[in-house]
């Protein structure tokens, strides 16, 4: 027969499961501490990333959004990017970008650095992005960590201080030139004066074809003499600083007065490449007039450089409406390709070679524009031509 279980067996069976339980209530309140102090370091690392002031992401090596700092969601306006395609919350397009610096990243096991230029929210922000691999255990790369630094602010901020030193530059130069070449100058004239105030007297005792010639090369060199006046004037006002309000001025006079700068560098085209069809009941604008005059030379030289040796540019003003005046400078050159229509007026872009342009005329140009309260149009088929209109408010308009 099996004996009975006595009391002191059920007592130790009891008391073996309170150990148990006990057991695992310890383990239990182990793994809920632990679990806090987990949740702990992940809302401190959370608060670490963003804390961050640039546009943060870790790509998977698919090009999956895996985790964000809230930055990236206020610039670019996603909600939830996690999972969602690097170029498609980055540039909203379907297919991976062109010189991708994760992809880069992921193909060389090295860090990658670029800069680039696209839109965000409809205006075209510059990034300096730095493409970091994260390696796993074994040495390999798991993952890609991307920043984004926004130095659009900085990049507008060296063109203008780039732009001011030129133009310091210019004026220090042109100061120089009218100096240098206004004495001289003077001499060659007075003494021309002085030989034409002689010439009658000389006209009776030289032959006839003698003194014709005499007259006519003394009447060139006082022209010529008056234009090199002209031409250092206008430099001077070109290059002189203003620091006084806006004033009333004419676009028709500017343009004019722009041209004559122009003279020297239009011999290298053909004959009447660059046309002016000025409206003559144009309005007043209020502005700076030498700043203008800068926006007109860079528009005419990069419409020069797009036709070269063929086509031709044209120069239009007219009132647009009763509150915008018109600027309009069109050429029947090489055209601008679309993808680089949004670029043209951010700092040192540019499709010209290296050693002919540094990309910051443009974007002189639209701030000078946009000082002045008015906008810069563009238009442009590539292989074709382009037309840039500068609408300016006229005087007594609202702005």
């Amino acid at each position: 027969m099996e004996s009975k279980p006595t009391l002191e067996d059920l007592i130790g069976i009891e008391y073996a499961k309170l150990g148990f339980f006990r057991e695992v209530q310890e383990k239990i309140a182990e793994l809920h501490a632990s679990n806090l102090e987990l949740a702990r370091r992940q809302r401190e690392i959370q608060a670490i990333l963003n804390g961050i002031t640039d546009v943060m992401a870790v790509v998977s090596m698919d090009l999956q959004v895996v985790s964000v700092n809230h930055v990236l969601r206020d610039v670019f306006g996603e909600a939830e990017p996690e999972g969602k395609r690097c170029y498609q919350v980055f540039r909203q397009v379907s297919q991976p970008c062109t010189d991708c610096p994760v992809i880069t990243a992921i193909e060389t096991n090295h860090v990658c650095r670029r800069l680039c230029i696209f839109p965000v929210a409809g205006k075209n922000r510059h990034f300096e992005i730095t493409a970091s691999p994260l390696l796993n255990c074994d040495g390999d790369v798991c993952n890609v960590l991307v920043l984004k630094r926004d130095v659009t602010l900085e990049k507008e901020y060296q063109a203008k201080y780039y732009m001011a030193e030129k133009m310091a530059t210019v004026g220090v130069l042109a100061a120089g030139v009218a100096h240098e070449i206004n004495n001289p100058l003077t001499a060659i004239s007075g003494f021309a004066e002085g030989l034409k105030r002689r010439l009658p007297k000389l006209k009776d005792r030289a032959a006839p074809d003698v003194f014709q010639d005499f007259n006519e090369y003394i009447g060139i060199i006082l022209k010529e003499c008056e234009r090199c006046q002209e031409i250092v004037q206008t430099l001077l006002t070109f290059g002189r600083h203003k620091s006084s309000e806006f004033t009333p001025v004419n676009l028709n006079t500017l343009v004019i007065d722009t041209f004559k700068l122009l003279r020297h560098h239009l011999k290298l085209f053909p004959e009447h490449v660059l046309t002016m069809e000025l409206n003559e009941s144009l309005p007043l604008i209020y502005g700076d007039a030498s700043q203008l005059k800068q926006v007109i030379l860079n528009l005419i030289l990069n419409a020069l450089d797009a036709v070269r040796a063929k086509g031709a540019v044209a120069i239009r003003t007219s009132p647009l409406n009763d509150i915008w005046v018109g600027l309009a400078v069109e050429d029947t050159g090489c055209g601008i390709h679309n993808q680089h229509i949004d670029k043209l007026f951010e700092p040192f872009f540019t499709t010209k070679p290296v050693g002919k342009g540094i990309g910051v005329g443009l974007s002189t140009c639209y701030n000078i524009v946009q000082s002045h309260g008015g906008e810069i149009v563009v238009s442009s088929e590539e292989g074709q031509g382009s037309l840039f209109l500068v609408k300016l408010p006229r005087k007594g308009g609202p702005w």
